[in-house]
């Protein structure tokens, strides 16, 4: 039980009341059957709000969440009393979600129920748990607030955002893929794995027309192919404490997984299997699988890592895959390249390259392009634009030396990530690289 804004001002006025008849005594008959009132009135009041029965809630609110988006939670409040409750009603959300709509005041009618809506956003991936309904029920005369905890925690995990999935799915059913920066190359009769005989066609090649099928049916047939499938994908993650760097709300570790996950999805639909690795951070290991379920299963074993404190470790994460993964695969390596890493990093993707086909996707601070391109006005200015284009010089040349070595490269800022990292797999596929 607390006192309501009421009860305070009731108080206020007695008070004035003492003080008015400490100096005038006619008013002592006055302030002493105001006092006997106002007792009365709060101790009735008391003794009503904490006789009538407590409401009920319950929660409405997904499992699962992805990150970063607005999502409805819904509260239901249910009044078994025979009087109309007037209640103000908080939910206790997760320290690591955005909220709007709380704290809300509603009115549950007697023998009803009374909905209140709200929205949450997570902002940061893992297990979280809504907390108990925190309540205060006005009393009658509304000098009192019985406060209570209602309905029960609820867990709820937050996965990468998985939107993007989604949106991949829904236009590569209308072919309009590049609409998120996919790009679909048409091609005829180009690839590695026999598909069917057909009719020969106009720019066809050569070798693509089959004689003995030719001298069967008296014209001229070719051989249709299509990318291999069956392959492996292996994505390496790279947890070291670089990737929780932030460019914009989402950290670098956040842009990878969700990469990653575009990649995987995309892969399994051309028939592959994909598999990953993580490194310098929580061992976590899936040998490549495929089926519907695969990215179902990456998502319920990378939703709550984090980024570790510890320095990326390339040569063990080299020496891990070779260990645990013997046929030939396109290893995907996701990292954050930088200038220290030359002697480091070179050694362990050679390593690689020597059994897999190696794919090194470094992401670049968003800030060095901004750096370039702002206006330099200040000697201040002219030196930071000096040290970004010393730094992306460096980087570029570090990026030619792994390719020159026959290590295929990515770097791109973090937001480009998902669709430039596709577009490299396709191109891949498309030249039977693998």
């Amino acid at each position: 039980m607390i006192p309501a804004r009421r009860l305070l001002v009731a108080g206020g006025v007695l008070l004035a009341i003492a003080l008015a008849a400490a100096f005038e005594g006619a008013l002592e008959p006055a302030w002493r059957a105001a006092a006997v009132l106002v007792l009365l009135a709060v101790l009735g009041d008391a003794a009503a709000v904490w006789a009538a029965p407590i409401p009920a809630a319950s929660r409405s609110a997904p499992a699962s969440l992805p990150l970063g988006i607005w999502h409805r939670i819904s509260l239901r409040l249910t009044n078994p009393g025979p009087r109309a409750r007037n209640v103000e009603i908080f939910d206790h959300t997760p320290v690591a979600f955005e909220v709007r709509g709380m704290p809300r005041r509603v009115s549950v009618p007697a023998g009803g129920w009374a909905d209140v809506r709200y929205e949450a956003r997570p902002v940061e991936r893992g297990l979280h748990r809504f907390g108990r309904v925190d309540v205060r029920i006005d009393s009658p005369l509304g000098l009192w607030q019985r406060r209570a905890r209602l309905a029960e925690e609820t867990p709820s995990r937050v996965y990468p955002n998985f939107a993007a999935l989604t949106r991949y799915a829904l236009l590569a059913t209308d072919q309009r893929l590049s609409q998120i920066g996919i790009l679909q190359r048409r091609r005829r009769g180009q690839g590695l794995e026999f598909h069917q005989l057909r009719e020969y066609r106009e720019g066809d090649a050569q070798r693509q027309i089959d004689w003995k099928a030719t001298a069967r049916t008296g014209r001229l047939v070719s051989r249709e192919y299509q990318d291999e499938r069956d392959q492996q994908i292996m994505l390496v993650i790279d947890c070291g404490r670089r990737l929780s760097a932030r460019d914009g709300e989402l950290s670098h570790f956040d842009h990878v997984l969700n990469a990653a996950l575009l990649l995987a999805y995309v892969s399994l639909r051309q028939g592959d299997a994909v598999g990953f690795l993580t490194m310098s951070g929580e061992p976590r290991f899936m040998a490549p699988r495929k089926g519907a379920a695969v990215v179902t299963t990456m998502l319920n074993q990378l939703y709550d890592l984090q980024p570790s404190l510890m320095t990326s470790d390339y040569e063990a994460a080299a020496l891990e895959l070779q260990r645990r993964v013997r046929k030939r695969a396109l290893v995907v390596m996701l990292s954050n390249l930088r200038d220290e890493d030359d002697d480091a990093i070179a050694p362990a993707l050679q390593l690689l390259g020597r059994h897999h086909l190696v794919l090194f996707a470094s992401l670049r601070e968003a800030i060095l392009s901004r750096a370039l391109t702002a206006r330099v006005d200040t000697f201040e200015r002219a030196l930071t634009h000096a040290a970004a284009a010393d730094y992306l010089r460096e980087r570029a040349l570090a990026l030619h030396r792994l390719e020159r070595d026959g290590i295929l490269c990515v770097d791109v800022e973090p937001q480009e990530l998902p669709t430039a990292l596709v577009n490299r797999y396709l191109d891949i596929k498309r030249e039977g690289r693998l």
